[in-house]
């Protein structure tokens, strides 16, 4: 199968994108991961598709998210952005506002007058079972047990699960070690996504994320949104706040009861054809 495909990136995070509305697409877990292997495929942190929705009455379109050993994932802030991009690239839409529907979620995309692609997501899930994670009773943040000691923590899912660390330096924080244990953890059934979150200021955050089925990346939207989300619960930050990532700088906006919205660039980097 000859596959057409374009390569983009969020501040680092890089995607290879396929058109599933104009060409078939009949791919197993093993093909994205080839896709995702940079010797043998294009390379990529992720694959992102976008299809026909399930229900035109729902969404815009349907957008799927491969890690790079070819599981299946719900959100993909970062993707998101790079999504509305290839749309509009492609001229698959005209509107400058989507809806997109992945496995987990559905989420508005809108392209800015600025360059940066802003997304609304859904609100964020805190009850232990929507993460999910093996406990009883919600609370604020939860103490793992792992082989170099306990470590705390918030949970939250944002369309996929992640657990959020504050440190206080980013660039001391044990993110390979801790991130590779944790990312598996037993009391995560479905495996997540770990951050390591450092304030600056109440409107400044940094962040370092280990993705589960990729490693440590430059940047993730849905991480970001996380650890603002976290922050915010516990009263550590602003309602709106700047995270720098390695790859650069996000916004996320949120307050209890209100929209999730993450702003930020997203680039078309090249176009082209893998025999697959």
């Amino acid at each position: 199968m000859l596959l057409k495909f374009a390569k983009m990136q969020a501040l680092g995070n890089d995607f290879v994108v396929l058109d599933g509305v104009r060409q078939e697409l009949a791919l197993r877990a093993e093909d994205y991961a080839r896709l995702a292997d940079r010797r043998l495929g294009v390379g990529c942190d992720q694959i992102l598709v976008v299809a026909p929705p399930e229900d035109p009455a729902a969404a815009d379109f349907a957008y799927r998210i491969y890690n790079a050993d070819g599981s299946e994932v719900g959100q993909c802030g970062n993707g998101a952005r790079c999504l509305a991009r290839f749309v509009e690239r492609l001229g698959l839409s005209q509107a400058r506002q989507l809806r997109v529907a992945t496995r987990t979620t559905t989420m508005d995309l809108r392209l800015l007058d600025d360059g940066w692609v802003r997304a609304e997501l859904q609100a964020p899930q805190f009850a232990p079972a929507q993460i999910p994670l093996r406990r009883e009773d919600l609370a604020d943040d939860y103490q793992l047990d792992t082989e170099f000691g306990p470590v705390r923590g918030g949970a939250v899912n944002v369309g996929n699960p992640h657990f959020v660390i504050q440190v206080d330096a980013v660039d001391a924080a044990p993110v390979e070690k801790w991130g590779a244990a944790l990312t598996r953890h037993a009391d995560f059934p479905q495996g997540v996504n770990v951050g390591f979150v450092q304030r600056v200021a109440a409107d400044h955050l940094r962040l370092r994320v280990y993705e589960r089925g990729v490693g440590e990346t430059p940047a993730c939207g849905s991480g970001a949104c996380a650890a603002a989300v976290l922050m915010r619960r516990w009263r550590q930050t602003d309602s709106q706040v700047m995270i720098d990532l390695p790859g650069g700088r996000l916004r996320v906006n949120w307050e209890e009861g209100e929209q999730l919205v993450l702003e930020g660039p997203a680039d078309w980097v090249f176009a082209g054809e893998i025999e697959i």
